[in-house]
């Protein structure tokens, strides 16, 4: 009779802890089922990248910035120096002493001189803006330039042409590229003239992203506008005959 009461609570205590264990599991969560680890995500890996996405209120109020490219926000204007004569080495007759010679010569004549003296004018760029519109599927896009013009000591008044030229670009893709050959007045010596250029004829399509470059500055590669006269055409005279 003991060993019935000892063999009925031991029972007993085996499915109370089987309830306890199967309520654990179900507080656990995963459905129901006990978690033992297998499965489960490590918390401390973080989630991958999302890809950025731009919301179409946000590419409707892109308009691409302006940039000013190294070597383009001066431009100056010389006046013609006297040239010196290159000078006209004596020959020793010491081959390796002549070539020494002509070797100096001509790193010389090479080195560009200092025209510094010789300025009439030296223009800057000293800020650029730009605004945007859109319609029918393309940007059109307004670029102004702002800058000054400071006299140099071969100063004379007059009008100064200046390069001005304006890009818009998509990767390497060139969407636009005009060179504006643009005049301005100078005739005060003491003092800096501002100017400001405008470029309104910008058309280009219109972006699906983020991603086009503008361009403005002076562009000194520019072929000059040249007035080509009629060449003369010389008749040979034929002997007249009787």
């Amino acid at each position: 009779m003991a060993f019935r009461t000892f063999s009925g609570r031991f029972l007993a205590g085996l499915a109370l802890t089987g309830f306890m264990l199967a309520a654990a599991g179900c507080q656990s969560g995963d459905n129901g089922i006990l978690n033992l680890g297998i499965g489960k995500k490590d918390p401390t890996v973080p989630p991958p990248p999302q890809d950025p996405k731009i919301l179409a209120s946000q590419l409707q109020a892109y308009c691409p910035r302006v940039t000013v490219r190294d070597g383009t926000a001066f431009f100056n204007t010389y006046a013609k120096g006297v040239q010196k004569p290159k000078p006209k080495l004596k020959k020793t007759g010491d081959a390796a002493q002549d070539a020494a010679a002509q070797a100096e010569a001509d790193a010389a004549a090479a080195t560009p001189p200092d025209e510094s003296a010789n300025i009439i004018y030296q223009a800057s760029v000293s800020d650029v803006t730009r605004d945007c519109s859109r319609a029918n599927g393309q940007l059109t896009m307004k670029i102004a330039v702002a800058g000054k013009i400071v006299p140099g000591p071969k100063f004379s008044p007059g009008t100064i042409t200046m390069p001005i030229r304006t890009a818009v670009m998509h990767g390497t893709d060139v969407l636009y590229s005009q060179i504006h050959q643009y005049q301005v007045q100078v005739t005060d010596p003491s003092v800096a003239t501002q100017f400001v250029f405008t470029d309104s004829n910008i058309v280009v399509p219109e972006p699906t992203a983020q991603d086009y470059q503008a361009f403005a500055g002076y562009d000194e590669n520019a072929p000059k506008a040249t007035t080509d006269k009629p060449k003369r055409t010389h008749r040979k005279r034929t002997a007249a005959t009787n």
